[in-house]
């Protein structure tokens, strides 16, 4: 799911901010944005997060300001001067305009660096600190967010039972005007002296036990319940087991659409396919 959280910490004469940010995936990715200085930390800094924002495509952005407001990076003066003077000779020999000479070398590798190499464990810590706020941020960000659609999962579930629970009548209806069509259709062609009743009921139970959905209702109303109690658990990382019970409700409403032989009953088993769309797709952005 997404999430979002920033903060900012003061370190002697720093500004160190943090932002992190996440978008919908399956799957844990995680990018780092941080100063060259900080690379060494960059493991421990994926851990951090991973074990804070268990998943999603998340990006941490670590920038640390100066005093004076800039940001911490130095000039390599001497490399500088090299790309210069021989970008300069080059450009004299082939007459090639100069015009943005600047900008060009400022964006080749390493001319533009850190201004320190490493960072000691004060400093280390200072971001560590602020890394934590930022992921609290961004948890309260997502819990937010999941309260709401917990809410909208609950709200489609019961919806779904609701509908269940109107295919009862509908089904009684349904196995009465199948009884009166067939005995009418035989009558008609063989009959009325000529149909064996005996025959004929013994015919209607074999044909009523193909399309009966007693088991897919009961079914789909077990995966409902127990849909409901997953989503209600405290705990994280519930999305996958979500979308395995929904994926099941999706196997007994197809069904019961297959059996029905009722245009009421299909219109119901349509509302509960719109409603499990609608869980799915919920669910999809889930933790």
């Amino acid at each position: 799911m997404t999430g979002y959280g920033r903060v900012s910490n003061s370190f002697d004469d720093k500004v160190i901010n943090v932002e992190v940010r996440s978008l919908n995936s399956k799957y844990t990715d995680i990018r780092v944005k941080i100063p060259q200085n900080y690379k060494e930390k960059e493991h421990e800094l994926r851990k951090i997060v991973s074990d804070k924002a268990l998943r999603g495509k998340i990006e941490i952005t670590i920038e640390v300001e100066t005093g004076n407001g800039g940001d911490e990076y130095g000039l390599n003066e001497a490399l500088f001067r090299r790309y210069h003077q021989e970008l300069s000779r080059l450009t004299n020999e082939l007459q090639i305009p100069t015009a943005d000479m600047l900008q060009a070398i400022l964006r080749l590798p390493n001319v533009v660096g850190a201004a320190a190499d490493t960072i000691d464990d004060k400093e280390w810590a200072a971001v560590h600190k602020t890394v934590d706020g930022a992921l609290a941020k961004f948890t309260e960000f997502r819990t937010v967010e999941g309260n709401a659609l917990k809410e909208d999962l609950l709200l489609r579930v019961n919806n779904i039972a609701s509908l269940l629970a109107r295919l009862d009548p509908e089904e009684e209806e349904r196995i009465t005007k199948l009884r009166q069509r067939m005995r009418q259709s035989l009558e008609e062609h063989l009959g009325k002296d000529k149909v064996d009743d005996n025959r004929f009921e013994q015919e209607i139970l074999f044909y009523l036990e193909k399309i009966d959905i007693t088991e897919e209702k009961v079914r789909l109303e077990q995966h409902c319940k127990y849909f409901i109690e997953e989503l209600e658990k405290q705990q994280p990382l519930k999305g996958r087991k979500l979308s395995f019970i929904s994926q099941e409700m999706g196997r007994e409403i197809n069904t019961m659409g297959a059996k029905a032989y009722s245009s009421n009953i299909q219109k119901l088993v349509v509302e509960m396919k719109d409603e499990l769309e609608k869980i799915k797709e919920q669910v999809a952005n889930t933790v």
